[in-house]
């Protein structure tokens, strides 16, 4: 008998174990609960942490996360207002705010996932396809660079540069975040942050990107190596001047030396000629003599030549030794 009591007690309080144990669920700190009886959610959100209960057996615990969550989209092909075709990559920031809503629309966060993949990727196209490529390239403070930075743009990037910004990237994500927001907090999902992670070409448009770029390069070093020529012809043409500026002065100052030279020398022959006329008209005669003949001349003269008068008072020896002449 006592054996039996013994057991039946043990049996109770196993049962009692178990239910307790059923009853009871612990929800961590940063998760939310939602207490489901028969598939169906009862009661409301459970967001405090620690020990809670519930009717043991007939009803169960969905967990979900009470902290922000993050959703990457694929990166889709778009085109833009004006035609360019770009990859657009966005990420966003959401977290379950109605756990009770939740459930009953997407039922879990791999649900909720594809819901934002929708729902997001829809928005983000439509907003990108209404948009310049400029304006969601650059912020709503671009400033026009000074003018002395656009000496150094090409033209046809020129009035690009100078072209002002309407909303900028900063807004058309607000754009975006403000319209996906109307429509995902029926899912019970609050929306935090949109964001545009990457802008890219496509390749095709990337590669007529490069081309232009490459053009421009070329173009703006063909530019500076002709400025360069013409400075360096501008350097050289002064040089060239300078220097037949420097010769010109130079010949001039040998010119005026050498004709106050020549003055001066015919100023010294014309005061010798005059103190004795004889003599000097014999030293040119000399002078002559040296310049006409060599050893090899051969002179022919007739007797009566001014140019032989004095050769022929000399005796032959010594006409012919000095002067060679036959």
């Amino acid at each position: 008998m006592r054996f039996t009591l013994k057991a039946a007690g043990i049996a109770i309080s196993v049962v009692i174990v178990i239910v307790l144990y059923s009853a009871l669920y612990t929800l961590e700190e940063g998760r939310q609960a939602i207490v489901v009886q028969f598939g169906k959610p009862v009661g409301q959100t459970v967001t405090e942490a620690g020990l809670h209960m519930k009717l043991p057996f007939i009803q169960e615990v969905r967990r979900f996360e009470k902290r922000l969550l993050v959703w990457d989209g694929d990166p889709n092909q778009v085109p833009t207002k004006g035609r360019e075709f770009i990859w657009v990559d966005t990420t966003a920031r959401w977290r379950i705010a109605d756990a009770k809503k939740f459930l009953e629309n997407v039922a879990s966060e791999e649900g909720a996932q594809s819901r934002l993949n929708d729902i997001l990727d829809s928005v983000v196209r439509d907003q990108v396809s209404s948009s310049e490529l400029v304006e969601l390239v650059r912020s709503a403070s671009w400033e026009v660079p000074e003018d002395d930075v656009l000496k150094e743009v090409p033209k046809e990037r020129e009035e690009e540069l100078k072209k002002e910004i309407a909303q900028g990237r900063e807004q058309i994500t607000r754009t975006i975040l403000a319209e996906a927001q109307k429509i995902i907090p029926q899912y019970g999902i609050e929306l935090v942050d949109v964001r545009i992670k990457r802008l890219d070409y496509v390749e095709s448009v990337r590669e007529k990107v490069y081309e232009r770029m490459i053009s421009e390069r070329k173009r703006i070093a063909a530019q500076f190596r002709s400025e360069g020529e013409g400075r360096s012809a501008e350097i050289l043409g002064e040089m060239e001047k300078e220097l037949r500026q420097i010769r010109s002065t130079a010949y001039r100052r040998v010119q005026e030396i050498q004709g106050k030279a020549d003055a001066e020398a015919t100023k010294i022959y014309g005061q010798a000629y005059n103190k004795n006329p004889e003599f000097y008209a014999f030293l040119q005669t000399l002078e002559s003599y040296k310049e006409k003949t060599n050893m090899n001349s051969v002179l022919i003269l007739t007797t009566d030549s001014d140019f032989y008068q004095y050769v022929k008072h000399a005796s032959p020896g010594q006409a012919q030794r000095p002067l060679g002449v036959e």
